[in-house]
């Protein structure tokens, strides 16, 4: 649509990954293999955990969540909506409406924050049972567990409203190639031809109580646990302490590693492959990984696989 000497832009053009030519339906099926692994350890876990009297603990309801999101966010990428991804591989390059694009990049903020905070309320739930183990099930009781889980979700969704506002009231101009794979935020910082200092202003102060908050109770949460298991008597009782909360500190680093390098890194210097290949791995890769360490590395999750294995010869 033109107004005077300016054109104004109603959809956006994803180049994707250009110039893999045939390598282009490898990427494809590696990534389709990848969703498709990911929902399907997703889904076990959940039900495990649904279903598995064993796995009826806080911990593992707030990593029922943890995963529930981890799964909305992967999804809101990789194949249901557009722009996405597989779409963007296959076709190479889609045209994408603004609309469309607004709520992709809402939703996947959004589930991004809420793990955040679900991460937070599993290192709470950790340094609890740890630093605090007489007054752990007081405290942890049924209404707090929800509490944080409802808490956990409304305002991962809530906040981010704040940014959608702003980013609705963007206007873009003759500039309509966006060289990437989804709606990410800062395509539209660099491609929108209307003032973008509010929106920049509200991820900067939005990106406190999302992620950084977030990130340092978590950081404390380890360090009180840390100090209180050096303090045991026993070697036995420091490994089985440990043992306890290891696989969350693995996934925990795995996460905000990706977050830090992906989004709080200089991309000056950086080629577009580069940051289109950070983004993957935030987007594809780690939440592979996420359920295969919690399916590996978790004895109570060993034992109720193995139960449900069992139970089906």
């Amino acid at each position: 649509m033109t107004n005077g000497n300016v054109t104004t832009v109603n959809e956006f053009f994803f180049l994707g990954f250009p110039g893999l030519g045939g390598l282009r339906f490898l990427l494809f099926f590696l990534i389709l293999s990848a969703y498709t692994v990911t929902v399907f350890l997703d889904m076990m876990i959940i039900i495990l955990v649904s279903t598995k009297q064993s796995l009826h603990s806080p911990m593992y309801l707030f990593l029922k969540n943890f995963l529930f999101s981890e799964m909305c966010l992967v999804t809101v990428i990789v194949p249901n909506m557009l722009p996405n991804m597989l779409h963007i591989i296959w076709m190479d390059g889609a045209n994408v409406s603004i609309p469309g694009c607004i709520i992709q990049s809402y939703l996947f903020v959004s589930s991004g924050t809420t793990e955040c905070y679900l991460l937070t309320a599993m290192s709470y739930d950790r340094y609890l049972a740890i630093c605090k183990p007489l007054h752990y099930n007081t405290i942890m009781g049924q209404a707090l567990q929800y509490f944080l889980i409802i808490f956990c979700w409304m305002l991962g969704f809530l906040l981010t409203l704040v940014t959608l506002s702003f980013v609705a009231l963007l206007k873009f101009c003759d500039q309509h190639i966006i060289d990437h794979y989804f709606c990410d935020l800062a395509p539209f910082i660099d491609i929108a031809c209307s003032d973008t200092s509010g929106l920049q202003i509200d991820i900067f102060v939005l990106s406190v109580p999302s992620v950084a908050i977030p990130f340092l109770l978590t950081v404390v949460s380890y360090v009180c646990i840390s100090v209180a298991i050096l303090k045991m008597p026993s070697m036995g009782s420091r490994k089985k302490a440990f043992s306890t909360c290891s696989t969350h500190l693995l996934v925990v680093g795995m996460f905000y590693g990706a977050v830090l390098i992906n989004y709080f890194t200089p991309v000056r210097g950086h080629s577009v492959a580069i940051n289109k290949l950070l983004s993957v791995i935030f987007t594809v890769v780690t939440p592979l990984f996420n359920p295969i360490i919690y399916s590996l590395r978790n004895q109570d999750m060993h034992a109720a696989i193995f139960s449900y294995v069992r139970r089906q010869k």
